[in-house]
């Protein structure tokens, strides 16, 4: 998927773990890790938005485009 994840850079630097951050905002840690993991389809604006909130970051900071492999993708 071109779309990648960050949110486990964001938590190192915040030194916070899985299950404090679905819990600060409002997601169940099983939800949380597919989201984590780039497994999701679509993430909500309200979600992204309290992940920003609870990690005081940008959205920018926990997705980023990356071109597809050509031979891969």
């Amino acid at each position: 998927m071109p779309i990648a994840v960050d949110i486990d850079v964001m938590l190192a630097r915040r030194k916070m773990s899985v299950g404090e951050l679905a819990d600060r905002v409002g997601i169940t840690p099983a939800n949380l890790a597919v989201l984590k993991n780039g497994r999701a389809k679509a993430v909500r604006f309200a979600t992204l938005a309290a992940l920003c909130e609870v990690l005081e970051c940008q959205p920018g900071d926990l997705l980023r485009w990356e071109a597809e492999d050509a031979a891969g993708g």
